[in-house]
Order: structure tokens, then C-alpha cells, then sequence
């Protein structure tokens, strides 16, 4: 299973009142749960399989996982918008078509500016302050994660 589907599956259960998520897809299987095991509990190895005699028993293998060091750069002038959401961004409304904004362009608040499409549905992304669009942070057509800035905007004054 692809790690960013995984990552995205994480990302739900996170922001949702689910405490447990079990996905099968094809021969592999996630298990996410909200609930920490508590220190009395044995991890139990897992089993993958329809049939027990030709099951694959894996054993649970610690991870350890990279410390984002704090950001030291400055905070950008002026007002970043943030993706709302986990998807895909896109310039255009559609595919070939004109950009939405370019740097150098002014918007008000409520000005389409991109497009993030999540779970096949195209959600319009106002530009949420008035200005002019400073900086494009996000290729076209890359993923973006849920609060990750997507554009900067400056006050046209």
C-alpha cells in the first residue's frame, strides 16, 4: 500500500471521532487505531491471510521516527493561505486551462484562487485576504497535506 495512502489514512482518523480504521486492499491489510497499547499489553503478532496454513505471521518491528527540528526561517511577510484539506492542488479549473491567479495578481477574500481536489471532488480555495499574490508555494498538480501553505498574499497598500 502506497506510504502517502497510509499517511492520508492516518490523517483522517486523526481529525475524525474514529478511534480504530481497518483497510484491506487486495493481499495487504492496515490496522489504525487511536488507542494507545498501555505498557501491561504484549503487542500480538499479526496474521495476513484468508487461509491459517499458508498465513504470514508478521511480528511487530519498532520505528523510529525522524524529530522535525523547529523551523528557524522567518515567517513570511504578508498572509499564507493554508490548504483546508488533504488533496491534490491545482492552478486551473481545468485541465490545460488558465491559471486561477499568478503572482503579481490582486484578489479580494472571497477570490477563487486554486483548486484542491479531495476524494474526486474539486473544492474551490478562496484567497481568505485581500492583496496581491506574492508567492505560489505548490507546484500544479502536487499533493498537499491539511495546513500546508499553499500561497502568500500582501496587503496591496
Amino acid at each position: 500500500m502506497d506510504l502517502r495512502k497510509v499517511k492520508t489514512l492516518i490523517d483522517l482518523v486523526q481529525q475524525s471521532d474514529v478511534t480504530e480504521l481497518e483497510i484491506t486492499e487486495g493481499e495487504e491489510r492496515v490496522r489504525i487505531s487511536r488507542n494507545p497499547l498501555r505498557s501491561s499489553q504484549a503487542m500480538q503478532p499479526f496474521v495476513a491471510g484468508d487461509d491459517p496454513a499458508q498465513a504470514t505471521v508478521l511480528q511487530p518491528t519498532p520505528v523510529s521516527v525522524p524529530q522535525m527540528a523547529p523551523a528557524s526561517a522567518p515567517e513570511p511577510e504578508g498572509f499564507v493561505l493554508k490548504s483546508p484539506m488533504v488533496g491534490t492542488f491545482y492552478l486551473s479549473s481545468a485541465p490545460g486551462g488558465k491559471a486561477l491567479v499568478e503572482v503579481g495578481d490582486s484578489v479580494k477574500v472571497d477570490t477563487a484562487v486554486c483548486i484542491v481536489e479531495a476524494m474526486k471532488l474539486m473544492n474551490e480555495i478562496e484567497a481568505g485576504a485581500a492583496g496581491r499574490v506574492k508567492q505560489i508555494l505548490v507546484e500544479n498538480a502536487q499533493p498537499v497535506e491539511y495546513g500546508q501553505p499553499l500561497m502568500i498574499i500582501v496587503s496591496s497598500s
